[in-house]
């Protein structure tokens, strides 16, 4: 596969001793993710998904230990298989009870909602949002629990399988000419002049509110990994996959507030052609990226970060880095296949980036001695989704050197 030279920029505004402070509290903290997890818990057919540990992946690394929480199995039974499946049910029931509150007079139970007590109020109401997939699919499926109205946002790269996955949760999916950040901008047009509830995972200068929500959900999978270990196997690094940096915001506030001092460093990690987190860090702003934003890994194809995800990986990432699409597609393979033992993986082309930054750091001895990564080193990374879409899925499995696919959808 074609040889790509990774972008690393280290962070000068990340300190290991800085203390989390009230700046980031008022985005993510443990009083907000205790109120996130009581509601999901509650939700049918949550449970915990795996944290695997793959030693023989770690031998290949060169490092002491390596984890992969594995969302592929976040409600999957009811087709979804990705870590969104915790931001947007949970944003989309904090709407719906502020919306309903005027109305009824009380805060609406979970339960209550699920049961379609205010059926005959909720089915007026309809959640919007833009999505590259997950999300759309996660919104689409907590909408029809809650009895409520869908219309998803999608842009011309988002695949037909992808599509038909968010229409067969019962939502009208539209779509949006350009990237995914101009269905972004059609999705807020359109929940502002239908006055829809707009649960889109990306903050915006007025929009703040429902992305923090979708965040403080993601954090429910942080303490269910800390949950899983042992004190003396919390990572000493973490890899995550950014697209607007939603997952990576809500790693770096929750480890950040939860151990102090002993977090981890925490590493960014985007497609080389999307790479608005990188771009941001090197200007010290949020800044938006250019481009068709064309990556195989089409969760991440995202040009603008989201502005409260940056309030938090500002200080709180220690660097960024790009990945190539033929990176991602190695990694998607190594997990499949096993490696010296590994029990098999399915993880889908945007869930594996982390792995394949991992894998791309560990091959270059400058990077790795620039992120302390060494043969002691302990590395989390998130499995963010499953196989998404299967058919893309099969073509990266079977991919070789001379025949990568293209990014673009049929």
């Amino acid at each position: 596969m074609r040889a790509h030279q990774p972008q690393l920029h280290l962070n000068p505004r990340w300190r290991q001793n800085d203390p989390y402070g009230a700046q980031e509290r008022a985005i993510l903290s443990q009083h907000a993710h205790a109120k996130a997890r009581r509601i999901l818990s509650r939700w049918p057919g949550y449970t915990p998904t795996p944290l695997r540990n793959l030693p023989g992946l770690a031998q290949r690394a060169a490092i002491a230990r390596l984890d992969y929480k594995d969302e592929a199995e976040r409600f999957a039974a009811a087709g979804l298989g990705s870590f969104k499946a915790l931001g947007a049910p949970y944003a989309l029931y904090v709407s719906l009870v502020a919306r309903l509150r005027p109305r009824i007079g009380q805060t609406a139970s979970l339960e209550n909602l699920l049961q379609g007590r205010y059926a005959d109020l909720t089915q007026a109401l309809v959640a919007v949002c833009a999505t590259d997939g997950n999300h759309g699919r996660a919104l689409a499926w907590a909408a029809r629990q809650l009895h409520c109205r869908c219309v998803i946002y999608v842009h011309p790269a988002v695949s037909a399988a992808r599509r038909e996955a968010i229409a067969r949760q019962g939502a009208e999916v539209r779509e949006a000419p350009g990237t995914y950040d101009d269905a972004v901008a059609a999705c807020a047009e359109a929940a502002r002049r239908e006055r829809w509830l707009e649960i889109s995972d990306t903050a915006y200068p007025g929009y703040w509110t429902t992305p923090r929500r979708i965040m403080q959900g993601y954090t429910v999978l942080v303490e269910e990994t800390l949950a899983a270990l042992a004190d003396a196997d919390i990572p000493t690094h973490v890899f995550v996959q950014c697209g607007v940096g939603g997952l990576a915001a809500a790693l770096a506030g929750h480890l950040w507030e939860r151990l102090g001092a002993r977090r981890p460093r925490l590493i960014v990690v985007e497609p080389a052609t999307a790479a608005c987190l990188l771009a941001s860090a090197r200007q010290g702003r949020a800044v938006k990226v250019g481009g068709a934003l064309a990556t195989v890994m089409a969760g991440l194809a995202c040009g603008q970060p989201s502005t409260l995800a940056w309030r938090l990986l500002e200080r709180g990432a220690t660097a960024f880095m790009t990945v190539s699409d033929e990176s991602a597609i190695v990694a998607l393979q190594q997990l499949a296949r096993g490696s010296a033992g590994d029990p098999p993986v399915v993880g889908g082309e945007s869930g594996v980036a982390g792995v394949a930054g991992l894998l791309t750091v560990a091959a270059d001895a400058a990077i790795r001695d620039a992120l302390a990564l060494d043969e002691r080193s302990r590395v989390l990374v998130i499995g963010s989704e499953g196989a998404s879409d299967r058919e893309l899925y099969q073509r990266y499995l079977h991919a070789t050197a001379d025949n990568v696919p293209s990014p673009t959808p049929d």
